[in-house]
């Protein structure tokens, strides 16, 4: 059985200091949704100086466009999309202190790289399991750009969230090591 570290937004530089590639975690509280459409919203909103939907200090953007609920349900459906797509606005996230993404996928070397300049980390949701990420998330609510649909911020209350560590803010990335050790085994 795997060991998994809990964790609770808002995250300091010390909480991330103690994430490595590869440590699995339970993600508790409050995290914040956003796609490719809000992302862009957001770095615009930047650009002119205008607040965010939500304070980015400490907190965690899970990239998603979840289904509607069905009846009795919170949220419908919850898997992680593809990351690279946000490839252009991350890095300006991370310096308004957001301190993680959520996603699947790889990420570029700039994403990469503002990781470890603003001490922050990517986590990787398992892709294909987004009926049963759905049963983690407690509360949903839309708190910004609803014209967006699927892809509007929300607020999203979770309970024992599960995430791997990718890319950690001193440089290490899973995606590679995986590969070596493939290859050692080869």
């Amino acid at each position: 059985m795997w060991q998994a570290r809990r964790i609770t937004p808002p995250l300091t530089d010390e909480d991330i200091a103690g994430l490595r590639a590869g440590d699995r975690v339970l993600i508790n509280g409050v995290i914040y949704t956003g796609r490719d459409a809000a992302h862009k919203r957001m770095s615009e909103a930047i650009e002119r100086g205008e607040n965010l939907p939500f304070d980015p200090q400490g907190q965690l953007i899970y990239y998603v466009g979840p289904t509607p609920p069905k009846p009795g349900q919170v949220i419908g459906s919850a898997g992680p999309t593809s990351s690279y797509r946000m490839d252009p606005y991350a890095p300006i996230l991370l310096s308004k202190g957001l301190k993680g993404m959520i996603g699947k996928g790889f990420m570029g070397r700039d994403v990469r790289d503002a990781l470890v300049k603003y001490r922050g980390i990517y986590l990787s949701a398992i892709g294909g399991a987004g009926a049963l990420i759905g049963k983690r998330i407690k509360q949903a609510e839309i708190i910004a750009y609803e014209d967006l649909g699927p892809e509007a911020v929300r607020r999203l209350v979770v309970e024992d969230f599960s995430a791997v560590v990718v890319y950690d803010m001193y440089g290490a990335d899973l995606f590679k090591e995986g590969q070596s050790q493939y290859a050692r085994m080869a």
